[in-house]
């Protein structure tokens, strides 16, 4: 039928090796050149899980859609994810008791030992199996996904107002600033989707000033520590600590992400974690590990904003849901938000049956994201980075200027093929093929090649962009990024063509971005009891 045409034809875009996104100024000119007679029929505003889940689905439904992300794909609460998927424990819980195993493939083990635990907390353990992903990594791959079927995705492409029809009756497209070149337009549409997550409450204002807020924001910090805190592949939840939170340990790229905290927040762009939110995270794990827990083990820490939704019409708070939300209270607007990122492809899908009521939109197939693989999915195989340890070496220019080759070792190859799936071996060929095969940290896999790659191939603009979303250092180890920038920056100047006064400009905002994650160098005590150290 219809469905599966439509599914093929997006399978067939997004798996062609020889495939290549738009250009940004290309991508900026198909929304410059819209008008009221000549709209899209989706805008969507806002580039995390659900936004650009929302062009994605309606793209590949046949349907003519552009998105525009104020800063980065994945920038705000959606790379500062848990990682997990189908993950809560109170899913688990729920499963066990209600014997409703859904994906959920639960093990019951009776474990003499776990280990680095302790004996005294620990009075039994449970073992279960649930899903981690690199999140801005994943969001990155639905950004250039929706753009190989045909979206127009823009990042750093601010809304500063919504346009309405003549009548002042309905909303018909939104005025846009490029956050890079300055410069306005307008983009129009017959239905926008507003997708800005803890910022969709800003947008709907625009709308009418007199809407009421829906959304509850509530901070959740997490922490990096080294890779001693837990062993591979297996991680820890305490479903319940001593005062009733819930803790965990879980093992990610090759360190341990710990957390989190649940407490109101205000709304801001750039979220920073309290140090006492810090040390709640350190002192609900300690008692559990063998290990001594120190805050000069932190590598990173960073806060997020989860967008808990209230639905406007209900009468009592208590409804505030984990749930997502999706409402149209002023006509020709689409709200989704709420929601995890479990959940993103249903709720974009939820979205997009909603824009289509009320723009009366005609897609040429239902919805096909349910069996869509996305860009490097296609053909990718757990063994597929034997390939790059057997056919690449890594090119590296030493300070004197010379070229030596280095082993594409297991380690760096792995991860080039988890990050960028099939499409790893391109990354691998620039290493090998310019010379940018350096990593650009001690101690991590991270090639110069894929600043190059990025830039090319993944709408990568800053060097923010760069160490928080298309690689992870900022994330893993604050320090480590910061030592890695210089390097990074002149990459990117290279692809780019900054000036030397763009330059400075993207070392400076760096600096700042990174000091907003706390590492122990980082750390921010006003006790009087600590000197930093």
């Amino acid at each position: 039928g219809r469905g599966s045409a439509g599914l093929d034809a997006a399978r067939r875009r997004i798996a062609d090796p020889a495939a290549a996104i738009p250009p940004r100024e290309v991508q900026e000119s198909a929304l410059i050149g819209t008008s009221v007679i000549n709209p899209l029929d989706v805008l969507v505003i806002g580039g995390g899980a659900t936004g650009c889940g929302v062009a994605l689905d309606a793209a590949t439904r046949g349907l003519r859609v552009g998105l525009v992300e104020r800063e980065d794909f994945s920038s705000g609460t959606s790379s500062r994810s848990t990682k997990m998927i189908h993950g809560g424990v109170r899913y688990l819980e729920k499963a066990v008791f209600n014997l409703d195993y859904g994906q959920l493939k639960l093990v019951f083990h009776a474990l003499r030992e776990r280990k680095q635990g302790h004996n005294g907390s620990l009075k039994g353990t449970v073992v279960y199996y649930d899903g981690q992903m690199n999140d801005s990594r994943l969001n990155v791959g639905l950004a250039c996904s929706a753009a190989l079927v045909g979206a127009t995705v823009l990042n750093h492409a601010e809304v500063i107002s919504l346009i309405n029809d003549e009548f002042g009756e309905r909303i018909i497209g939104a005025r846009i600033r490029d956050q890079l070149s300055g410069k306005e337009f307008d983009a129009y549409a017959k239905v926008v989707v507003n997708a800005a997550g803890p910022f969709c409450d800003s947008v709907r204002k625009m709308a009418n000033k007199d809407l009421s807020a829906m959304i509850c924001p509530s901070s959740g910090v997490h922490i990096v520590l080294p890779d001693y805190y837990s062993p591979e592949g297996m991680g820890l939840i305490v479903p319940k600590t001593k005062d009733g939170r819930i803790a965990f340990m879980l093992p990610w790229l090759g360190r341990t992400i710990a957390g989190t905290t649940d407490s109101n927040t205000a709304i801001t762009m750039l979220p920073e974690p309290h140090e006492d939110e810090i040390q709640f995270i350190l002192d609900a794990i300690c008692s559990y590990l063998n290990v001594q827990v120190r805050r000069s083990d932190v590598l990173s820490a960073w806060s997020g904003i989860r967008p808990l939704a209230m639905d406007p019409s209900a009468k009592n708070t208590e409804s505030i849901s984990r749930d997502h939300v999706v409402l149209e209270d002023y006509p020709g607007l689409i709200t989704i938000t709420g929601g995890k990122w479990t959940t993103y492809r249903s709720m974009a899908e939820d979205a997009v049956d909603a824009a289509i009521r009320s723009g009366k939109l005609n897609p040429a197939n239902g919805c096909v994201t349910d069996n869509l693989h996305l860009v490097g999915g296609y053909g990718w195989d757990p063994a597929s980075f034997t390939i790059l340890a057997q056919h690449y070496v890594r090119m590296k220019r030493t300070q004197a200027g010379k070229v030596i080759p280095g082993v594409m070792d297991s380690a760096i190859s792995k991860h080039l093929s988890h990050a960028y799936g099939t499409l790893a071996e391109q990354v691998a060929a620039i290493a090998q093929n310019e010379n940018l095969g350096k990593r650009l940290a001690h101690g991590y896999p991270f090639l110069e090649a894929e600043v190059a790659y990025c830039a090319r191939n993944e709408y990568c603009e800053s060097a923010i962009d760069f160490i928080a979303r298309r690689s992870r250092l900022a994330f893993l180890d604050t320090d480590a990024a910061c030592r890695a920038l210089p390097r990074v920056i002149q990459i990117l100047a290279a692809e780019h063509k900054w000036d030397r006064a763009r330059q400075k400009l993207e070392l400076q905002r760096a600096k700042e971005f990174l000091e907003t994650f706390k590492s122990s160098k980082n750390a921010q005590f006003h006790d009087g009891k600590h000197t930093g150290s």
